[in-house]
């Protein structure tokens, strides 16, 4: 299997993080196809715009390319959505994956094209036995139905049981619909452009880090008082790492509990989804159950052919 390697937002710290994820893709027996800037810098990008989205173009335009990996996320996907040629992506319909910044890219590629496109690993983090297992299940060896994103299993004893992995239940029942979301702050940044998803119906999953709950309440207040957020079918929120407040804050679960609980959705937190070593992939516009109460995320249909 031929794969393509681009960088879409920032490069790596080193040049070295190219190479080991040049390294990790070889370990899975893919041939690594490199996108002609994938080495370039510039700044905080990896490149110029046109360079970063000519890389996108080129791999989907070639027949011998069977799917697309990003690099590493960072900062730059949203800049070079106005230079992607949407019209021959959808015309040459390959797997693309990445979450953090390339949700983004993987949001408007889905919006504009109806393909699916997948918040999933990036290349530079290397993958844990749990991320690794999420991955071939969804995109490798995809069979369905299939639970997605569980937490680990913990092996609970007296005086221990789960701390770091727990499901909060913020509405109970159970909700389908067609799978869409990603990073919020990046999901956010789009709403009012062309490249703004279609909420209505669908299960959203979300995910961020480096958030106080006081900027998660900004953005999810936001998304409502667009209307969009109350047109979902579903919430499920993954993990919000990093998010420290000053002391004087509601929690993320008061945040959450705020603003999903007057919907009425059933709302899950705690899935693997985010910036976590242990990492689901989740491909946008399958159809799928979430089970609030047995804290299920399940695909209904394979996301690849």
């Amino acid at each position: 299997m031929r794969v393509g390697l681009v960088a879409p937002a920032s490069p790596p710290h080193e040049p070295e993080g190219v190479r080991y994820g040049i390294e990790v893709l070889q370990s899975f027996g893919f041939e690594v196809v490199e996108g002609a800037h994938l080495w370039a810098r510039d700044q905080y990008l990896a490149g110029s715009d046109r360079q970063r989205a000519d890389d996108v173009n080129r791999m989907f335009t070639r027949s011998d390319i069977d799917a697309v990996f990003c690099l590493r996320g960072g900062y730059g996907s949203s800049r070079i959505l106005p230079f992607l040629d949407y019209e021959a992506i959808r015309e040459n319909p390959k797997v693309i994956t990445g979450f953090s910044d390339i949700s983004a890219l993987v949001l408007a590629i889905h919006t504009l094209t109806g393909l699916v496109t997948f918040h999933g690993p990036v290349a530079e983090q290397g993958f844990s036995e749990y991320t690794l297992a999420e991955f071939k299940k969804v995109m490798m060896e995809p069979v369905a139905p299939v639970s997605v994103a569980a937490p680990p299993p913990f092996e609970r004893s007296e005086g221990q049981v789960e701390r770091k992995n727990r499901l909060t239940r913020f509405v109970g029942g159970k909700a389908r619909g067609r799978l869409m979301g990603g990073n919020l702050s990046l999901l956010t940044h789009l709403m009012g452009t062309p490249y703004e998803p279609d909420f209505q119906g669908r299960i959203l999953f979300l995910e961020d880090i480096d958030e106080a709950p006081y900027r998660v309440d900004r953005m999810l207040t936001q998304l409502w008082l667009t209307g969009k957020l109350q047109q979902v079918a579903g919430v499920v929120l993954g993990k919000f790492s990093r998010s420290d407040d000053d002391g004087n804050s509601f929690s993320l679960e008061e945040v959450f509990e705020q603003r999903f609980f007057p919907m009425g959705v059933p709302t899950l937190r705690g899935l693997m989804i985010g910036h976590v070593s242990d990492r689901a992939s989740l491909p946008l516009g399958i159809e799928a159950e979430l089970d609030v109460d047995a804290g299920t995320l399940t695909l209904l249909e394979p996301a690849v052919l």
